[in-house]
Parts: C-alpha cells; sequence; structure tokens
C-alpha cells in the first residue's frame, strides 16, 4: 500500500478509531492518540479502545429502520467497526448487541496491527495544528479540561451540554425464572433473545410508587439537568405521568407469555450484555439513582428480588458543539480548516452515529493528506441525513439526534405506504452509497 503524508486522530474510542482506520486504509499514516490509562474520564474504565459506557446495543439492525439503514451504509464503506460489531455480536432479536469485552479487545488488536497506525497513549492537551497535516478531534462527549477550553475558543462560543445516563446490568443466576420469561417482542418463533420480567397493574403502580420517591444522585451547583430526549433516566420518565413507562422502555405489547399467552400491564426486557450470557442489562433503565437506592427500587421488579449488580447506574455531562454554527458538511470546521470534528462532539448522538462521523472524517481527512477534493454524502443516505442535521438545524434549538428518517428529504412521487417507506429509502440510499464507494476509490 503506498502512502502519502499524515494524519492526526484524538481520541480511541468508536469515532476516534474508525477515523484513523478510514485514514490509513486509503494509505495515510495515523498517529491516534488515546489518553487511558495515562487518565481516564468518570465514566470510563478499561484501558481497550472503543470502550462501551452505556450500553452493549448498536439499536436495530433492520435495513429499513434508519438505524439499520446506518450501519448497512458503513459495512459497505468497510467500517472496521461494524466489522467487528458483527463478529461479537450476541442474541438481542433484531437489535446488533455486541459482548462489550470482545468487541472492545478485537478492536484494540486491529488498530494497534495496522501498519500504517501508531497509538500513542498520552493525553493531548491542546488542538495541534493543521500545518503538518489535518487533524480529527474525536475525544468524545467528556471532553474537559484545557482541550475543551482550546475547542471552545476556536468555537468563539459556550459548548452546548446534556446528561447522558447509564443501564444497570444484572447477574443472570441471580434471576428468578420462575418469574421471567423468555420472548422477543412479537417473536412468536423460537425461545427469544430478551428476558421479561411481567408486571400487573397493581406491581406496576407498586413500583411507580417506590420510583417516583427515590433519592437520585444531586447534580453540581453549576450543572443543568439537560437530558437527551431519546435516553431519558428512568425518573425523569417516572415523572412525566403514571403511564409515561407503560408506554416507553416497559411497553408490554407484544410480549404476551409464551405459554400462557397472558398479557401484562407493563414488562421490563432484559438484554443479553456478553456472548456466555451470563449478564443482562435492564432495557431502557439508565438512571441517576443513587447506587443504594438503585438496588433497592429495582428489586422490586418481579423475577429481580434477589438480583445481583454487576454494574449499577450513573451518570455523566455530554459536551458537543454547536454545529450550524462550527462545522461544514466535509465534517471539517468553519473555524479552523483542516481540523474535523468527529463522533458525539460533532453534535450527533448514539455509537453508530457517532461512528459514522469517524467514518466520514477519516476519509475527508486522508483526501485533504493526498490533495483531493473533499466529500459529502448524499443527503438521502443515512450518513448524509445526519450530516444535513448537523449544518441546517436551527443553530438557536439545536441538539443532538440520533438518525432517523425524519432527518431524510421528502420521498416524492405517488402516496406511499408507512410500511414501504423504510425500504424504498433503504433502496435508494444504498443506490447512492454504491456510486459514493466509488467515487471514493477515483
Amino acid at each position: 500500500m503506498a502512502t502519502t503524508g499524515q494524519a492526526t486522530v484524538i481520541g480511541g474510542g468508536l469515532a476516534g478509531c474508525e477515523a484513523a482506520w478510514q485514514a490509513a486504509q486509503q494509505g495515510v499514516r495515523v498517529t491516534l492518540y488515546e489518553m487511558k490509562p495515562q487518565r481516564f474520564s468518570p465514566a470510563h474504565e478499561s484501558a481497550q479502545l472503543g470502550e462501551l459506557v452505556c450500553s452493549n446495543s448498536l439499536r436495530s439492525n433492520a435495513v429499513d429502520s434508519a438505524a439499520g439503514l446506518l450501519k448497512e451504509e458503513m459495512r459497505q464503506l468497510g467500517s472496521l467497526l461494524m466489522r467487528i460489531a458483527d463478529q461479537t455480536a450476541v442474541p438481542a432479536g433484531t437489535a446488533l448487541a455486541v459482548d462489550r469485552a470482545q468487541f472492545a479487545a478485537a478492536l484494540t488488536e486491529a488498530i494497534e496491527a495496522h501498519p500504517l497506525i501508531t497509538v500513542r497513549r498520552e493525553e493531548v492537551l491542546q488542538i495541534p495544528e493543521t500545518t503538518d497535516g489535518p487533524v480529527v478531534l474525536a475525544a468524545g462527549p467528556l471532553l474537559s479540561g484545557p482541550l475543551a477550553e482550546h475547542l471552545q475558543a476556536l468555537a468563539g462560543g459556550e459548548h452546548l451540554a446534556f446528561y447522558d445516563a447509564i443501564a444497570p446490568i444484572v447477574d443472570v443466576d441471580s434471576l428468578d425464572m420462575n418469574i421471567i420469561y423468555r420472548k422477543s417482542r412479537w417473536d412468536d418463533d423460537g425461545p427469544g433473545d430478551y428476558l421479561n420480567c411481567p408486571m400487573d397493574r397493581e406491581q406496576y403502580e407498586q413500583f411507580m410508587t417506590v420510583l417516583g420517591s427515590a433519592q437520585t444522585v444531586p447534580l453540581h451547583a453549576f450543572e443543568e439537568a439537560k437530558y437527551f430526549e431519546g435516553c431519558l433516566p428512568i425518573e425523569v420518565m417516572c415523572e412525566r405521568g403514571a403511564d409515561t413507562l407503560r408506554f416507553g422502555p416497559m411497553k408490554p405489547i407484544g410480549l404476551a407469555h409464551p405459554v400462557t399467552g397472558q398479557v401484562y400491564h407493563a414488562v421490563v426486557q432484559l438484554r443479553a450484555e456478553n456472548r456466555e450470557g451470563t449478564a443482562y442489562n435492564l432495557v431502557g433503565f439508565q438512571t441517576k439513582l443513587t447506587y443504594g437506592e438503585q438496588q433497592r427500587v429495582f428489586r422490586t421488579i418481579p423475577g429481580l428480588e434477589r438480583a445481583v449488580f454487576l454494574r449499577l447506574g450513573s451518570i455523566h455531562r455530554n459536551t458537543f458543539v454547536c454545529a450550524p454554527r462550527v462545522i461544514e458538511s466535509t465534517l471539517q470546521m468553519r473555524q479552523r480548516p483542516g481540523l474535523f470534528l468527529a463522533g458525539q462532539l460533532s453534535g450527533v448522538e448514539g455509537y453508530i452515529e457517532s461512528t459514522a462521523m469517524g467514518l466520514l472524517a477519516g476519509i475527508n481527512a486522508a483526501r485533504m493528506v493526498q490533495g483531493k477534493e473533499l466529500l459529502t454524502q448524499p443527503p438521502a443516505t443515512a450518513h448524509g441525513a445526519l450530516i444535513q442535521h448537523l449544518i441546517a438545524s436551527d443553530p438557536a434549538h439545536f441538539q443532538p439526534s440520533n438518525v432517523n428518517f425524519g432527518l431524510f428529504p421528502p420521498l416524492v412521487g405517488r402516496k406511499i405506504p408507512k410500511k414501504e417507506r423504510g425500504r424504498l429509502r433503504s433502496v435508494q440510499a444504498l443506490a447512492l452509497i454504491d456510486e459514493w464507494r466509488r467515487l471514493i476509490s477515483a
């Protein structure tokens, strides 16, 4: 592989690893900086690259869903992260979930083994000048200290921030399988990939009462409770009304008991955390309850009375820039040519969205080194729809977003049934991706 020039990537998370891989695959030498294990953020524990913090789920794998389409586009574009996710997948119905430990280990091994990638385990305190080559800043949503201050100065304004919560994990051997049953939503064939804790009306109302009075970890005086709507803490949803959880993570629809046919008032789902099936996380139960309260409250859930918690939930601040004021469609920063922003820091939300921005930033960084025109994906693709959200949203009300079909351009022509729209969008997007992939290779 012929090599040309060099790029720098700051951050060894999902976006940073994908950016480094994509640039290196284009024949560009990459130096990847990762501060672990020299220093850990409040949410990280492992020295491995690509540590998954909040959940092991990458959401839907169905190509007629926006999240599934984004994954398939990434596969078509040679995403390292998607290849490893597929290799380390655990049962999760139509979703793609991974064994976290195997995923991070395989990712670290692949990055460190690439002949054009040099991994430097040290903290970067200031964004390098781009005179020596492009820089991809993918330092993650927990960016802080001098590096955050430098980015803030370059962006010309304050960062926005919201709070992202982590769901707890339980030991499968501590669960009461006389109460809990296995079933995937709407899946009548096979045992199903999810464990389900059923509740009747009385049990649900009791749970809501206990949850509503539980003690939470207080925010610091300087912090504002500004949550991402797609990842609300369970207790915040509880505050929004008696039935909010029943229409959210505790939705019973499609989860009738596979043997008795009984339909429940509410259901708590557990998803496999590893391939061995020894650990399960509480789906949608991200929380900022105190550790003691988490154990007390969640043990009132039928089947979890003696649950052993392998990890308890927590909450942390996420930082991102006001993308419409800061970022070009190429992910290059307006105020600093040659500096690309990737990952959640760029203004997207979610594992796959962050990785996708790393993929695009890495490709464009390599093209800049090689003196080629920088590229933007078509808006009718999942990647392009996310870019449009970043550059075309109202800056005064900008918030991070997961990928969804609401970000895509409207479908034209005859009136299309709702169930058919996802399939048509996917066909259109993947055809555009195929053209775009050939453009990269040119």
